[in-house]
């Protein structure tokens, strides 16, 4: 493994344990906000943060696995490790989801009064707030390290955030109208954002298990560095990308002079790989040699072509 490599799971690590040290916290205030109110959709946000916890620790599992380095079993590294944490966060929080549910449907049946409101919602406001500045720091963490983990946790924590904010909405709404069934019914709109947000995850990590693409941004870097070589006369097919957690992988065969050494070729290989090892970190590389006068190359390329635009 790369140094930097290194040095970047060390740091997605560090945000897993803000984010497991930022769970705890707020269970305990959410939790107390249900005991003192009775409102069981102050209790929907508290089992929220419960999940949030469970996720956390699965998130740091995941990124402490993620950055071991290839062995003979996993000779590409163990960096897909995320998308079974952002997987297991998916089914935690349709588990939740659930569990709300439920117990918002057994309030709407047998509506029942609050109590020190003014208190609860002061402590709910409070942890919203927490999970807010939490949520903000993950995701931008998330986004600079690419990784799935800490933008799933980032994406679960201002779910959580606008779920308070529905909470105390609700809870307000309650004490203004004195409709008790208020309380409940904001209790199952906070569970079906919930399952909202469980499947949109859940979508996000079957699209890393398959392997998608690399991001316009990343595929446009790859263009221009290879635009370079292309204006000496070398040319580029069956350029192909995948990301697995936040490694990239990137595969190409590069047509040279068939009269060219094995020298200049492997030559112009590693020049290619440092240009865009500086343009794409924590990526690995394959590049293929191949003679620009053999046919099967110009068959390879019209295939490429074709595949880009079907039309043509």
């Amino acid at each position: 493994m790369t140094k930097e490599g290194a040095t970047n799971g060390w740091s997605a690590r560090r945000y897993a344990v803000l984010s497991i040290a930022a769970a705890i916290f707020t269970i305990g205030l959410k939790l107390g906000a249900y005991y003192v109110t009775g409102s069981v959709g102050l209790f929907s946000d508290a089992a929220e943060s419960v999940v949030n916890l469970v996720a956390a620790v699965a998130a740091l599992w995941a990124l402490t696995f993620a950055v071991r380095p290839p062995d003979e079993e996993h000779a590409f590294g163990h960096s897909k490790a995320e998308y079974f944490s952002s997987g297991l966060e998916s089914a935690l929080i349709i588990i939740a989801a659930t569990w709300i549910g439920v117990t918002a449907w057994g309030r709407l049946m047998d509506p029942q009064s609050l109590q020190n409101v003014g208190l609860g919602l002061s402590i709910t406001l409070g942890a919203a707030a927490l999970n807010g500045v939490v949520a903000l720091v993950l995701l931008r963490a998330g986004k600079r390290l690419r990784s799935i983990t800490l933008r799933a946790d980032a994406q679960h924590l201002l779910t959580d955030v606008w779920t308070s904010a529905g909470v105390v909405l609700g809870v307000l709404m309650v004490q203004l109208t004195g409709w008790l069934v208020l309380d409940p019914l904001i209790g199952l709109v906070v569970a079906a954002n919930i399952v909202w947000t469980g499947f949109r995850l859940l979508r996000d990590t079957a699209e890393g298990l398959l392997d998608r693409t690399l991001s316009p941004e990343d595929q446009e870097v790859i263009s221009r560095v290879l635009s370079h070589y292309e204006r000496q006369g070398i040319r580029f097919h069956a350029v192909r990308t995948r990301a697995a957690g936040q490694r990239r992988f990137i595969s190409m065969h590069v047509l040279v002079p068939g009269l060219w050494t094995v020298k200049q070729g492997h030559d112009l290989s590693e020049k290619i790989e440092g240009e865009l090892a500086g343009a794409l970190p924590q990526s690995t590389y394959f590049i293929h040699i191949e003679p620009s006068e053999d046919p099967a190359s110009f068959e390879d390329q019209s295939l490429d072509r074709e595949r880009q635009d079907p039309e043509a």
